[in-house]
């Protein structure tokens, strides 16, 4: 490794047909006789996955994917040479990797776990940052002195930005209208829609960066000085300095904004900044050599990557003590966590029919059943059954309407597990006869449905005569 670099190396170590059955033989031969439709079992309200964590090991040349609901590694993904960054887009289907040795950038494929693309950059790539809307990846290239900018729709690279001398860490402002670099003796800001850098802002020594979720500020691990420097980043001005731990290296801001955590190479430790008295309010003990930060997304556990000791430490942020200690590669350089899972509410469409025969006028019963599986409530609903050509409807629950050929109906909030139905008839008539089929289909919700395999069901009632109908 070149002697210029920044670093301080490690030794290598569909539609449904549910049947609804109403007599044994499938027949219905009476006057006014009703059976009750069977309901479809309730399926198992859906869960929320917990966020996965990315580690990069740059000495065992593999990132570690783990389960962050068991703190258990799930899967091991060969990279290129000394992986040193990570980070995931923000749809959660891809990791940028960095290899710092190798002088390019691994793509995973987060469903497969597997590389799908090499991007080639700069020379020493080692930090790198995703845009707010996932469309590009900043990468730092510190032994050329340069950041790459990539298109992440087509994995190359459009841009390359010279910065200052060894540069490595990079982060993105919220509105993703500027990126920010550490290099050997100072910040430099890059406007975003031109590529060019346009303010640089002197620092001792910076390595990690962090900016709070408002934008306002941007927190730099000042590595000689033993200090975060905290930056307006409306005016580029130094405000703040912070005293951490010795060596600081890492940064990360809770998503709430109230904490930035640091760790502390030289101290084996991770700091705890609270931002609104600019204190350090805690130093929580980790493994050997803490170089990697993050938070998962809903702020309640920090992630920090030991590289000497080849672990990670997971801690509760609430109480600010390690909970587990996960085993990983060897060197672990920088985690990254797929994001918060989007709300989602899934509904379950389900349609049952049963005939009203024997009586002046005759009629079948159509029930339009939407089942809440979660993970979240739906606060709203709408669920369109379509009849057979020229078929009307009658006897409509509240909340639904009709035209010729259809139904509409609207529903209230169903909770996870919940069930509302709503109900219809088709009226028979002397020439009524053959198939009578309806489908209900979920037309609209919210929050999203995250399934459209179960957003569709249908009943088919044969009629024989006014007195004589089978439902399935």
């Amino acid at each position: 490794m070149s002697s210029r670099s920044a670093l301080r190396p490690v030794p290598r170590a569909g539609s449904r047909r549910r049947p609804t059955a109403l007599l044994a033989t499938g027949a219905l031969l009476c006057s006014g006789f009703v059976a009750a439709a069977v309901p479809a079992a309730t399926a198992a309200p859906a869960r929320a996955a917990a966020p996965v964590a990315y580690i990069a090991n740059s000495e065992s040349d593999n990132v570690s994917v783990v389960d962050t609901a068991t703190d258990a590694v799930t899967a091991t993904v060969p990279v290129g040479d000394r992986p040193s960054g990570v980070v995931v887009t923000p749809d959660g289907g891809k990791a940028y990797v960095t290899n710092r040795g190798s002088g390019s950038v691994s793509v995973i494929d987060t469903a497969a776990n597997a590389v799908t693309a090499t991007v080639p950059v700069g020379d020493g790539p080692f930090g790198v940052a995703v845009a707010p809307d996932g469309g590009r990846a900043y990468v730092t290239n510190s032994l050329s002195d340069s950041v790459s900018v990539i298109d992440t729709a087509t994995n190359t690279v459009t841009a390359t930005v010279p910065v200052g001398a060894l540069p490595n860490s990079v982060t993105t402002a919220p509105g993703g209208d500027r990126v920010y670099v550490s290099s050997a003796a100072a910040v430099s800001v890059i406007d975003t829609a031109t590529d060019t850098v346009t303010a640089t802002v002197p620092v001792g020594r910076p390595n990690g960066l962090t900016v709070h979720p408002d934008g306002t500020r941007l927190y730099v691990s000042s590595q000689n000085a033993g200090v975060v420097t905290v930056i307006d980043t409306a005016t580029n001005a130094v405000t703040a300095t912070v005293p951490v731990g010795n060596t600081p290296f890492g940064a990360a801001a809770s998503p709430d904004g109230s904490r930035v955590y640091v760790t502390n190479i030289g101290g084996n430790s991770t700091s705890v900044i609270d931002t609104a008295t600019g204190t350090t309010v805690s130093t929580i003990g980790v493994g050997s050599t803490p170089i990697g930060v993050a938070v998962t997304p809903d702020g309640g556990e920090l992630y920090v990557a030991n590289s000497n000791s080849g672990t990670a430490s997971v801690i509760d942020t609430a109480t600010d003590t390690v909970t587990a200690t996960v085993p990983v590669g060897s060197g672990p350089y920088a985690v990254a966590f797929t994001p918060a899972a989007a709300s989602a509410a899934d509904i379950d469409v389900d349609v049952t029919a049963r005939p009203n025969l024997g009586i002046l006028v005759p009629y079948l019963t159509y029930t339009l059943t939407a089942r809440g599986l979660g993970p979240n409530a739906a606060t709203a609903a709408t669920v369109t059954a379509t009849l057979p050509t020229g078929a009307t409807a009658t006897g409509l629950s509240p909340g639904c309407t009709t035209t010729t050929g259809t139904v509409t109906c609207s529903y209230g909030t169903i909770a996870t597990g919940a069930v509302a139905s709503k109900t219809f008839r088709v009226p028979l008539h002397l020439l009524s006869l053959g198939p009578v089929k309806v489908t209900g289909t979920r037309t609209a919700s919210s929050p999203a449905d995250p399934n459209p395999a179960n957003d569709s069901a249908s009943a088919t009632c044969t009629v024989l005569s006014v007195l004589l109908a089978t439902c399935a």
